[in-house]
């Protein structure tokens, strides 16, 4: 991953970045305090990301040891270095219309079902910096058009959803975006804004970003037609997916899809879901 550093040591005991390194000792308080607040499950092969993810924060504060960082992000005045930590840590890889089967999935079959007039509710669950919600609103507003549709979009980080409202994203990340969607529901950036576009106010007025721990007791959000989880269960041990998804579950309609990662699986974490296709679920 970008994030990583090289972690080999000098001579002095520093790392190439002037820090020094995280030790045994040090990693496990960081991996049972993550998993404690996310759920992450960190595997020792993470350590090199870890630091990497870290490292500014560190001279940030002018601290060299991965210990003393720890002590001051888990002192209990500081909630600030706290939520920057955990953003960090938890943050991961986006971008629109990825996994598309997903969203042929909810066009074809899920939207063309959906009674006229009964309104569609989505809860994406994991959203990150936005691009996902986003994409599911491309593709409601083209099937729902002004009809009754909402997307819940939470994640853990309030960094990334603050990124997220904006709307607002760098030309390289629309390579994904058909050219009919790009041209109909964003805006090319102009002048100083050059080489960015703006996802239009009326798509984002469909979207309600909000901070939401799935490893906490869930607020209260009302049913979905489509609860869509993925790329983030990966990071959760078995029994983290199993609580998790508990919690979901009574939010999803009956005849309710829920959606994860292709590279994921619900088998051994619920038998309340029938599986329709690979990481394709439905409520019976």
């Amino acid at each position: 991953m970008s994030n990583e550093i090289n972690t080999k040591k000098s001579k002095s005991g520093f790392s190439p970045t002037g820090l020094t390194e995280i030790s045994e000792v040090e990693f496990k308080k960081f991996k049972t305090w993550i998993y404690d607040a996310a759920g992450i499950n960190l595997s020792d092969h993470k350590r090199t990301l870890v630091m990497g993810r870290l490292a500014p924060r560190l001279r940030h504060h002018k601290l060299s040891k991965y210990g003393d960082y720890f002590s001051l992000l888990t002192s209990p005045k500081e909630t600030v270095e706290l939520q920057i930590a955990i953003d960090l840590l938890t943050t991961n890889e986006t971008y629109f219309f990825r996994e598309p089967k997903h969203f042929d999935f909810l066009r074809d079959q899920i939207l063309k079902a959906h009674p006229p007039g009964q309104q569609m509710r989505i809860w994406s669950a994991a959203s990150s910096t936005g691009e996902e919600p986003y994409t599911i609103a491309m593709t409601l507003a083209e099937s729902l058009g002004n009809g009754a549709w909402e997307i819940i979009a939470s994640d853990i980080s309030s960094r990334v959803l603050d990124r997220a409202r904006t709307g607002h994203y760098s030309m390289e990340r629309a390579r994904h975006i058909p050219q009919t969607l790009l041209h109909k529901y964003c805006l090319k950036g102009v002048g100083e804004q050059d080489g960015t576009f703006m996802i239009n106010a009326e798509l984002k007025r469909r979207v309600k970003f909000q901070y939401i721990n799935l490893n906490n007791p869930l607020p209260q959000l009302g049913e979905f037609n489509v609860i869509i989880i993925r790329n983030v269960m990966i990071y959760f041990d078995q029994d983290t997916k199993r609580k998790v998804i508990a919690r979901m579950l009574p939010y999803l309609k009956r005849g309710g899809y829920l959606l994860i990662g292709h590279s994921e699986s619900l088998n051994g974490i619920t038998d309340k879901l029938e599986t329709i296709k690979p990481s394709i679920y439905r409520k019976p």
